[in-house]
């Protein structure tokens, strides 16, 4: 069981930056993917950003350009978040898929809520 726990969400203006943490329980760097998914109020949970293995990274085209996923070490990894829209405002979840065996495992954080006010 892995154990994920995010931090750095907040109240932001709009054109301002935010940058998420989060510290898993155990080393990520084993882990197929590592990356952060948002949802806001009404809407479905959606990707954001992830980083796989080998550091090949993604992102929905509403972020490119604003957000970076990075990993800090074994045990964190952080979303930089700048030019921040209202758009942005959602619960932020920090998640990993450990590969075990033929299955893949997902496992999620708490949430951290992002506020972008206009």
């Amino acid at each position: 069981q892995v154990q994920l726990v995010e931090s750095g969400g907040g109240l932001v203006q709009a054109g301002g930056s935010l940058r998420l943490s989060c510290a898993a329980s155990e080393s990520i760097d084993s882990m197929k993917t590592v990356g952060w998914y948002r949802q806001a109020p009404g809407k479905q949970r959606e990707l954001v950003s992830t980083m796989a293995r080998g550091g090949t990274t993604t992102y929905a085209d509403s972020v490119k350009g604003r957000f970076t996923i990075s990993r800090i070490n074994a045990l964190n990894m952080y979303l930089q978040m700048n030019s921040l829209k209202p758009e942005d405002t959602a619960v932020y979840y920090c998640n990993v898929v450990v590969r075990r065996g033929p299955n893949d495992w997902p496992y999620w954080g708490q949430g951290t809520q992002v506020t972008v006010s206009s």
